[in-house]
């Protein structure tokens, strides 16, 4: 395999491989089921708070 033939992999299937995982990754916190899991992330540092 050249340099050429994996160039042109890379400008096709790279990038739509890409896009794919950045979608991907974009839409997981909006997943059904997800809302608990981000509230629990998003107040973990809340639940041993001494100064209340």
């Amino acid at each position: 395999m050249s340099y050429d033939d994996l160039r042109h992999f890379a400008d096709s299937w790279g990038l739509l491989a890409m896009t794919v995982l950045f979608i991907g990754l974009i839409a997981w916190p909006f997943r059904k089921g997800a809302r608990q899991h981000n509230h629990d992330a998003a107040n973990m540092i809340f639940r041993e708070d001494d100064n209340v």
